[in-house]
């Protein structure tokens, strides 16, 4: 029988990628996110490649109405669910905190920590009632030390690798693996949202170095999740060969 996987963040970068892995390997799909036309598109290039069913949902994780009504609401036979891939989440803004913008932390906050619980706390009950199940958190590296100028984008981090923890501990007794991914620089959408759409400026974080690609984090989450059924691996760091943590990039001279 055919496994199912829920996806947030579906839309682009490592959700987007882990979306093609997985139904490459035969998964049913529920991916999620707020551009609808880049789910329905995913959609129709999955289906015609690897005839895996798929349903889109299209809502904003940070409006727990919005996540209710979606995920609250499945239809039967999408009720079963396997793997819970928690990838939603953004950086916002990059300043010291007496001067961050209000808005930007809100967004983090709303989005890394609040999104993240209200997506697990209508499919988590699912997974407890089948006695299995597999949760993933995409964290960073930023959740496990703190930068200049990160500071509550690292907060948020920290929060998601303190609740996949609880999450270890509090499903335990029902067979429910929680696993914790955390990368470091990778070349997706992440810094393009972070400097608010200044392409320029999002790419010249990556430049004189080979960052992460969002297939490299993608191929990960799936080796997590396909280990035999007595094996959690708990909490995977990963990083650029040139990144030491987050502060020390080996670049190279322009």
């Amino acid at each position: 029988m055919s496994k199912t996987a829920i996806i947030t963040g579906a839309t682009a970068g490592f959700g987007e990628a882990t979306a093609r892995i997985l139904a490459t390997n035969g998964y049913n799909l529920i991916i999620t996110g707020r551009r609808t036309d880049r789910l329905e598109k995913l959609k129709a290039e999955l289906t015609a490649k690897h005839k895996v069913k798929i349903l889109c949902l299209s809502f904003d994780v940070r409006d727990n109405a919005q996540v209710e009504q979606a995920l609250g609401n499945l239809p039967a036979e999408w009720n079963k669910i396997d793997v819970l891939i928690n990838n939603a989440g953004l950086a916002a803004g990059f300043s010291t905190i007496e001067s961050g913008n209000i808005a930007d932390w809100e967004k983090m906050i709303d989005t890394n920590i609040k999104g993240l619980l209200y997506v697990s706390r209508i499919i988590l009950p699912k997974m407890k009632e089948q006695k299995h199940g597999h949760v993933v958190n995409i964290g960073s590296i930023a959740g496990k030390e703190t930068y200049r100028f990160g500071n509550v984008y690292c907060a948020t981090k920290h929060a998601v690798d303190s609740l996949t923890k609880a999450m270890r501990i509090d499903l335990l007794p029902f067979n429910i693996k929680v696993t914790g991914i955390c990368p470091g620089a990778a070349e997706t959408e992440f810094s393009l949202v972070r400097y608010n759409g200044d392409a320029d400026k999002a790419k010249s974080v990556y430049n004189g170095f080979d960052p992460l690609q969002a297939q490299d984090i993608a191929e990960i989450i799936w080796f997590a999740i396909s280990r035999p059924a007595h094996v959690n691996l708990n909490d995977i760091v990963v990083t650029p060969t040139a990144q030491a943590n987050t502060f020390y990039i080996e670049k190279e001279a322009n």
